[in-house]
């Protein structure tokens, strides 16, 4: 049987698609987030995300910083994957998926260079691309040296359905569309195993 596609973040469910539910304070709201306070994750949680760090935003970076190294550890703590979000802070990230390595760390919506997605998939990470992709060349050029097997779509707040996106991905990469559904439903299964393939 043919899986579903996988969608690994959205903000508009659509369609016949896999995803995740995940929990935590995203980077714009860590003005606001008290580190000491952060629980574990719920019950049936899948993955603490999306955190991360965003330069590029009106948040202070120590309020972003102290976060995200809070819910690095709660994740760990609960043996649960990251759901990354990476604004002109990849050294930054980096450093902190260094200090307090999760179970899995999962980029959403990558934009970076060749050289950024080769260091953040020889710490073990995965790379999640989707229609903004299409807007940077040299994000272009990491989505097609990035490894299948390390590889997500997703359609985050696209209105694009993620049956295009991935056809877009696939013939971005030169592979047919059957085949990087099938590798997205094998990366999925690899990290959270629950059967829903099909």
């Amino acid at each position: 049987m043919t899986p579903l596609f996988v969608d690994i973040h959205t903000h508009k469910p659509q369609g016949d698609w896999i995803g995740i539910r995940t929990e935590g304070v995203h980077p714009w709201q860590a003005g606001a987030c008290a580190p000491e306070t952060l629980q574990r994750p719920a019950p049936g949680v899948e993955a603490v995300g999306e955190i991360g760090l965003d330069f590029a935003c009106a948040t202070p970076r120590e309020a972003q910083l102290s976060c995200f190294r809070r819910q690095l550890e709660l994740a760990r703590e609960a043996g649960l994957p990251v759901v990354l979000h990476c604004v002109r802070a990849f050294e930054e990230v980096m450093r902190c998926l260094a200090a307090c390595p999760p179970r899995t760390a999962i980029f959403h919506g990558f934009v970076g260079s060749p050289e950024q997605a080769a260091r953040a998939l020889a710490a073990g990470c995965y790379l999640s691309f989707g229609e903004r992709t299409f807007r940077s060349p040299r994000t272009l050029e990491a989505l097609r040296a990035t490894p299948l097997e390390r590889l997500f779509t997703e359609t985050d707040t696209s209105a694009e359905p993620i049956e295009r996106i991935t056809a877009r991905i696939a013939e971005a990469r030169g592979v047919a569309v059957e085949r990087l559904r099938q590798a997205t439903a094998e990366n999925y299964q690899r990290i959270f195993g629950d059967g829903q393939l099909a």
